[in-house]
């Protein structure tokens, strides 16, 4: 685990201000469409089901993932990232295992699913997530599915 201090907050999205909310997104685009140049439609529908969790430092979002279930399979994790100012810090392990221990509270028993960014396949593999498709190219990054079997709490 990371040596800097965090908070974990998971909650709805109608359990957001419009001023957290705001820098929520703002930072899920600033990441994942301008850092990455990805032009995809972030604001995909799925929020408002979804669980959303952050880790803070000092009150300031410094990671988050997005947790939900669809009708269909397990619950999946999605939309993981660390904050460009607090990188380095370890903190994509920490949200990852936050991640997890949420999805074992809300949807006990299940596996967890994501689909991983081909490049931290190894990453993903030391969480416990193993891959369930081959390479595929999403938005003109190269992913792979992965999923972990019933979590358990730790």
């Amino acid at each position: 685990m990371p040596a800097t201090a965090y908070d974990v907050d998971v909650r709805r999205l109608d359990g957001f201000s419009a001023v957290e909310l705001y820098t929520l997104l703002r930072l899920r685009v600033d990441v994942f469409v301008v850092e990455q140049a990805c032009a995809y439609p972030e604001l995909d529908g799925k929020d408002e089901d979804a669980f959303h969790l952050r880790l803070l430092i000092g009150g300031e979002t410094a990671g988050y993932a997005r947790l939900w279930r669809p009708e269909d399979g397990p619950p999946r994790i999605g939309r993981v990232l660390v904050s460009p100012a607090h990188r380095g810090k370890r903190l994509g392990e920490a949200v990852m295992q936050e991640a997890i221990r949420a999805c074992a509270a809300h949807f006990p028993g299940t596996p967890i699913a994501l689909s991983a960014q081909s490049h931290l396949e190894r990453f993903y593999r030391s969480l416990g997530f193993s891959p369930t498709s081959e390479e595929y190219v999403e938005d003109g990054i190269p992913h792979i599915d992965m999923i972990r079997p019933y979590p358990t709490q730790g």
